[in-house]
């Protein structure tokens, strides 16, 4: 007796297509190319998820720098300064710091610079 997979096969079309709804051409209403869209649409998603901790990592690094440098420091020497004297704060709150509360980053900037001198 062999096994017929109508329903299987329709299921696993439908989900595909489902997905690809909103695709561009014929990406969005035929099987083949939507298959492959999806397909390619993950390597995307994977590729972007990596790239996001990239992206903020970046942005983070940029607005402690500008803030550094109102305070008369550069990064590098403000994060030098920060591990000398034992204050570990990583980037995302340090950035968080020099947009919410000015003041307590140049008291920070302040004790990286006693730790350098």
């Amino acid at each position: 007796m062999r096994i017929k997979r109508a329903v299987n096969a329709i299921k696993k079309r439908r989900k595909i297509m489902k997905q690809a709804k909103g695709y561009y051409g014929g990406k969005h209403t035929l099987y083949r190319v939507a298959k492959q869209q999806m397909l390619k649409s993950g390597v995307y998603a994977y590729v972007g998820r990596k790239q996001k901790k990239r992206d903020f990592r970046q942005l983070w690094i940029a607005r402690i720098n500008a803030a550094a440098r109102i305070n008369g420091l550069s990064y590098s020497k403000l994060i030098h300064g920060l591990k000398v004297a034992g204050i570990d704060l990583n980037r995302k709150s340090l950035s968080e710091i020099a947009i919410a509360d000015p003041s307590a980053f140049a008291q920070l900037c302040e004790e990286a610079k006693k730790a350098l001198a």
